[in-house]
């Protein structure tokens, strides 16, 4: 899928969201020895393609991982990826990225909002 140059790629684990398409490549660049698969694609509709994925980085643990791509005219202009425990932002990502806004009661609850199934 094709990426918009004003891409907007979002990590809830860490509060970040990288924009445009140059950033995007260029903290992908830096996972040298990252090997992927697509476990399957499934498009809702001509807007919304999600993907299940698994990685490894190098380090021989495999993670299991989920994109939502949402579309406009064949382009990804937003992605969110979800994956792993969550972590911080490395030192060398932060002049990047900037802070996702992830409000409690918005789409990534905070522990307050949250409640048994």
């Amino acid at each position: 899928m094709p990426l918009a140059d004003d891409i907007e790629r979002q990590w809830p684990q860490m509060g970040e969201v990288v924009r445009g398409r140059e950033r995007v490549a260029a903290v992908e660049g830096n996972f040298p020895d990252l090997t992927l698969e697509v476990g399957r694609r499934l498009h809702l509709d001509d807007e919304i393609v999600v993907v299940e994925w698994t990685a490894n980085y190098g380090d021989g643990r495999l993670y299991r991982n989920v994109t939502i791509g949402e579309l406009h005219d064949g382009q990804a202009v937003r992605v969110t990826d979800y994956w792993g425990a969550p972590a911080t932002t490395p030192e060398w990502r932060q002049g990047l990225t900037d802070r996702l806004s992830m409000p409690g009661e918005g789409i990534w609850k905070d522990a307050e909002h949250l409640a048994s199934h």
